[in-house]
């Protein structure tokens, strides 16, 4: 039974109001920047035009900082607690791969869906060791390990997916559109509450971000050994940084000058301009350790990898 024929069993005439079976859990985790906000806001406008009782809890001190972000989204004929206890999750939406394994123990086991973008975002307290090439203290479980712990799961790179329509923020759209087939309620119920909850000028990109996430998983389901053996092959980050085989890209327009990747710089590279905007002024001290990018809520700050020169000829 897929989760649409859930939704529609569980919500027939004659359950008990409130009951566990009742209620739709969706948890959604990640880490602050990333949308899982607006993504929970989204599911409960969903829950909201199919006619449910919704609630909706959320933590977001963190948001603008790089910590951690979670919300909880229930609906359901009746819904009186906006919380989910602990493995009674129906589906984990992650934003990062690392908190959608902090958070497993809050799927339901047999049944839950795990979905996750396969991107890392590695705190500083992994970056102990800056010099380049150095190993990251980081989780270095492979997704195929964790999707043989679940019922059924989803991992891939949605930021890929988003970067190749322009815009790399807009991944966790694609992860929408991942749901989207999953849930299964009309893609037009999820277009409209989409377009509803981002920026005006945002909607186009976002919609494509969805039929993005939409198309991935469709083809996930039909081949569900091809779309695992993609996930194992594409890394989730870029590999790791040599000599001077980097280049830091800073999108002026989309900083805010909140300061943060100039106070956390250990190799003091990077300041604020007269406009408020970040620049890299010591271009020879930066090690492309990438805490910058790591913490930058708004993505401004990208570390690309670049091609040696003897490879172009």
């Amino acid at each position: 039974m897929d989760m649409a024929q859930k939704v529609s069993a569980e919500t027939a005439p004659g359950t008990t109001p409130g009951a566990t079976p009742d209620t739709t859990n969706v948890l959604i985790v990640g880490v602050g920047g990333q949308g899982v906000i607006m993504v929970s806001r989204v599911m409960a406008r969903i829950g909201q035009l199919q006619g449910f009782d919704v609630k909706q809890s959320e933590v977001h001190g963190m948001a603008k900082r790089g910590g951690v972000v979670f919300s909880h989204v229930r609906f359901g004929p009746t819904v009186w607690s906006p919380t989910i206890p602990r493995g009674k999750a129906d589906i984990l939406l992650a934003l990062e791969w690392a908190e959608g394994l902090r958070w497993l123990n809050y799927l339901k086991k047999g049944s839950g869906t795990f979905i996750a973008d396969t991107r890392h975002i590695v705190p500083p307290f992994a970056c102990l060791d800056r010099t380049r090439g150095a190993k990251l203290g980081y989780l270095a479980e492979p997704p195929g390990v964790v999707l043989d712990q679940v019922a059924d799961g989803y991992a891939l790179d949605a930021t890929a997916l988003a970067s190749a329509l322009g815009n790399h923020r807009v991944s966790n759209t694609v992860l929408l559109g991942t749901l989207s087939v999953v849930i299964g309620f009309a893609p037009e119920i999820w277009q409209k509450a989409i377009a509803e909850m981002v920026p005006p000028r945002t909607v186009e990109v976002n919609l494509k971000a969805f039929e993005a996430g939409r198309r991935w998983a469709a083809a996930a389901r039909e081949n569900p050994e091809s779309a695992r053996e993609h996930t194992l092959r594409k890394p989730a980050v870029l590999p790791e940084l040599e000599a001077r085989d980097f280049e830091l890209r800073i999108t002026p327009e989309w900083c805010k000058g909140c300061d943060i990747c100039v106070k956390m710089c250990p190799e003091r590279c990077l300041s604020l301009n007269a406009l408020n905007i970040v620049e890299l002024t010591e271009p020879d001290r930066c090690t492309g350790c990438r805490i910058c990018e790591w913490l930058c809520p708004d993505f401004a700050i990208d570390v690309i990898k670049t091609l040696p020169e003897t490879a172009s000829r």
